[in-house]
């Protein structure tokens, strides 16, 4: 399995991906990505932005993140405390196809998403996920990840969501 830049040819497949998280989501009882996000708009944009990236194998697509090197206006406030208030990568929207759970797919988008932060010079890396979503907080917790506190959406349809917000130091800012 490799971790490849996405183009527009893997679309399809991130989309179907995208609503196969959507659906075991609703099916836990949860309101996240529940209202139209991520959609495949945003994929799109991710994708012209080179920030969408995919797991791959054998040319099939195993899963999908985007890979953010701004600040994200979420971030901006927390209840609770980063672990650091060094500049830091995030990583939004990973979701892995049903077929690929628990095979480590999501372990190795989070491996690769520190590699690039490390790369680019960033001490840390933030995620955030909802407090229900425990298939997710274990998966990041596995990778390194640390619960520092509560975060709120801004903007989109899900603004003013609250969100469990992680950490995970890279290296000593």
């Amino acid at each position: 399995m490799e971790c490849i830049i996405a183009r527009p040819e893997h679309l399809e497949e991130m989309c179907r991906i995208t609503n196969e998280a959507k659906a075991q989501l609703r099916r836990l009882g949860l309101d996240q990505w529940q209202k139209g996000y991520p959609s495949r708009e945003v994929w799109v944009h991710d994708i012209a932005e080179e920030a969408a990236w995919v797991a791959a194998e054998e040319g099939r697509v195993l899963g999908a993140f985007a890979f953010q090197t701004t600040p994200d206006v979420s971030y901006g406030e927390i209840d609770g405390a980063w672990l650091t208030d060094a500049p830091y990568a995030s990583m939004h929207r990973v979701c892995v196809s049903d077929d690929c759970k628990g095979k480590g797919v999501a372990g190795q988008m989070f491996a690769h998403g520190f590699a690039m932060a490390r790369e680019l010079g960033f001490a840390s890396m933030r995620i955030d996920t909802h407090a229900g979503n425990l298939p997710m907080q274990a998966a990041l917790k596995k990778a390194g990840f640390v619960s520092c506190g509560t975060i709120y959406l801004k903007g989109g349809c899900e603004d003013g969501d609250p969100r469990i917000a992680f950490e995970c130091i890279l290296r000593k800012p």
